[in-house]
């Protein structure tokens, strides 16, 4: 089972997510930080990522190759992220046949129906259940 962690702009939800996965997971699953920049992946590797990579090709040549994908609901929307996410990533984010757990960020012009307005690090902790629920089937 190998999670990637997408995040970009200054990193802080990708760093939350690892950390948080890094508690919650053992040891031997490996969490693999997919930054659009290296700032981003500087931090999530400092979270307890056990491999990053930066940029566009970096996503692109990953994201086959993972069982679940977890980042803002941004990554897989064209441009979002003030343009730091291509679309080239979004596509090749959208199209892995890994299982995307999405955090509801209502940025990037999306805002997504039917959330519940709950704080960022609740929606954290739900996406943290949901890949402890994946792992354990």
């Amino acid at each position: 089972m190998r999670i990637a962690v997408i995040d970009g702009q200054g990193g802080g939800i990708g760093k939350s997510i690892v950390e948080k996965l890094r508690k919650e997971l053992p040891d031997d699953v490996p969490i693999i930080a997919l930054g659009t920049n290296v700032a981003a992946t500087s931090l999530m590797l400092k979270a307890g990522a056990n491999e990053g990579a930066s940029g566009e090709n970096a996503i692109v040549y990953n994201v086959p190759k993972v069982d679940i994908i977890l980042g803002a609901i941004g990554i897989i929307v064209a441009n979002s992220m003030m343009g730091e996410l291509t679309p080239l990533m979004a596509e090749a984010i959208g199209s892995s046949p890994a299982k995307k757990i999405l955090i509801p960020v209502n940025k990037c012009n999306i805002e997504v129906a039917g959330v519940m307005n709950e704080t960022l690090p609740q929606h954290i902790d739900n996406a943290i259940y949901i890949v402890k629920k994946h792992i354990s089937q």
